[in-house]
């Protein structure tokens, strides 16, 4: 185990962050999951803004050679520039993985939260409508990305999944959400694509669903994608011993 852990690289999971402690805590269960599913890897935590350990100080305490895989579901400044950029200055030879999202994995565990969201564990209704929430970006790429999420989404639920934002401009999700219901929806529900717990779930919540999932979160799908953008990053390293297939 020691001698795997020494030819592996480092994976470097690095969240957005918040100021709700329940975000870094979400962030922690999921790696855990990360590292059960793959013990012999080094896994470590950061943050890009707001929550420690910051990236600056969590890639200084790293030697050897290191993937950063950022924590979102879609592209733009923190997963394109920022934390590629902060992070490979401080560690020349470091790779930076794409985001995880849009990603059919992302899909199963939205599902799962919406069921687990709903009174008794009972399914949808014909006559329920969903609706996508996220946060949202101001880059073009990003909000293709939430677009494409909504798209899986629908396909999977078998019914159309428009999509909201709650920090940025495009579709409102409050918006969204009263259209849906004027439309003669039974209920209103929001998927909730965000990874974890802070100030956007809220602005979620409080956008007049009638049902509103939890963030995405520490869940079994999400800890396989993120060894899945490692896997894919670590191939650009070079000269480091494969790591185990997937499970």
């Amino acid at each position: 185990m020691a001698d795997l852990m020494d030819l592996q690289p480092t994976l470097l999971a690095v969240a957005h962050g918040t100021r709700d402690p329940a975000g870094p805590a979400t962030v922690r269960a999921l790696l855990d999951r990360v590292r059960a599913l793959r013990p012999w890897l080094r896994v470590a935590e950061a943050y890009a803004e707001i929550a420690e350990p910051s990236l600056e100080t969590a890639v200084r305490g790293l030697d050897g050679p290191v993937v950063a895989v950022p924590l979102l579901l879609a592209r733009g400044y923190h997963a394109l520039i920022d934390i590629p950029g902060r992070a490979e200055r401080l560690h020349p030879g470091l790779v930076t993985s794409r985001p995880l999202g849009p990603d059919g994995m992302l899909t199963t565990a939205m599902i799962d939260r919406l069921a687990a969201g709903l009174a008794g564990g009972e399914p949808l209704r014909r006559t329920d409508a969903v609706v996508l929430g996220a946060a949202g970006s101001s880059d073009p790429a990003g909000v293709a990305d939430v677009r494409a999420a909504a798209r899986m989404l629908s396909r999977r639920l078998g019914r159309p999944v428009p999509y909201g934002f709650v920090a940025a401009e495009g579709p409102v999700l409050a918006e969204v959400v009263e259209r849906r219901r004027r439309a003669g929806a039974g209920r209103v529900l929001v998927a909730s694509y965000l990874l974890a717990p802070g100030l956007f779930h809220r602005r979620i919540e409080a956008a007049g669903a009638d049902a509103v999932s939890a963030p995405i979160g520490a869940h079994d799908a999400v800890a396989r994608l993120v060894l899945r953008r490692f896997e894919e990053a670590r191939q650009r390293l070079g000269g480091v011993v494969p790591a185990a297939r997937l499970s």
